[in-house]
């Protein structure tokens, strides 16, 4: 017991100056006309981004399925002092769409600096019951366009030094129950975006990516889909939004907001049925 606490302490240590570190290299004015794309900016965590670029005095095209309310983001954004707001709607898991989307912003903006993916597909809080077709599409939101918006946008942001910025889940460092489907999208993109790292690394490319593994977050369809489920604290959006931009900014490789999520992907591999037990043991289930 005292060695884990050992272990546990320092680990807490780590995550913590991670953190800081991040934050005192962060230079806010480089993104001062920076080119951003910014996926699922309707709300949440999305939305967020989008008004903390404008304050930095971005230009930003946002994207998302519901028109109006991507209106009354733009609106915000112009207010907060972005250098160009635009929105382009659009369904992501469309192949069409998600193409024409990068060329919007492409072609609206000069190029590109930053493409931040962060949309995500409705998916419940519930025991799997092998519906495959909620999976088949799932995994078309979650994962395959993101592959698809990231490797059309790969060129100019050769071009830019820019930057990619996965915007993903603890589900897909760790598995827990009710999320069967959305784990799996998530594990996909760490994997693949892990991979594509790897590979630009290796050609000594130009651009970077960021994977993000957030932790609960009180945006709306969180905390509806695990409210009477999930009894732990939700994290503010706009504290992760903001952590999300300065990762990409300092162009780090991961980031893990709230900060114990880095502890818990450690120890469920130093103590695997102890964090099995934590995680079930924090659901609120009743067979």
């Amino acid at each position: 017991m005292v060695t884990f606490i050992k272990i546990l302490i320092a680990s807490i240590f780590v995550g913590i100056l991670a953190v800081f570190w991040n934050r005192s290299s962060f230079d806010p004015e480089s993104l001062r006309g920076a080119r951003v794309l910014v996926t699922g900016a309707s709300s949440g965590i999305g939305e967020q981004m989008a008004y903390h670029y404008a304050r930095f005095g971005a230009k930003i095209v946002i994207t998302a399925r519901r028109k109006k309310i991507l209106e009354k983001v733009i609106e915000k954004c112009l207010s907060l002092g972005a250098q160009e707001a635009l929105y382009v709607s659009g369904d992501i898991s469309n192949e069409t769409d998600s193409e024409n989307v990068v060329d919007f912003a492409l072609e609206k903006l000069g190029g590109l600096d930053y493409l931040v993916l962060n949309h995500v597909g409705k998916s419940g809080f519930a025991m799997w019951n092998g519906d495959m077709d909620h999976f088949r599409s799932l995994m078309k939101v979650n994962f395959f366009s993101y592959v698809q918006m990231a490797w059309r946008a790969l060129p100019p942001l050769e071009q830019s030094k820019g930057s990619i910025i996965v915007v993903s889940s603890i589900a897909g460092k760790m598995s827990s129950p009710f999320a069967a489907a959305y784990t799996a999208t998530k594990c996909a993109l760490n994997g693949f975006f892990g991979s594509l790292n790897h590979e630009l690394a290796m050609k000594k490319s130009n651009v970077s990516i960021s994977i993000c593994t957030l932790g609960l977050i009180d945006t709306e369809t969180a905390l509806n889909a695990v409210r009477g489920i999930i009894m732990a604290p939700a994290y503010p959006a706009t504290e992760a939004a903001l952590n999300i931009i300065i990762t990409g900014q300092t162009r780090q490789q991961e980031l893990y907001y709230p900060w114990f999520t880095y502890v818990m992907n450690l120890t469920k591999d130093w103590f695997p049925s102890l964090t099995n037990y934590i995680i079930r043991s924090s659901l609120n289930y009743n067979p």
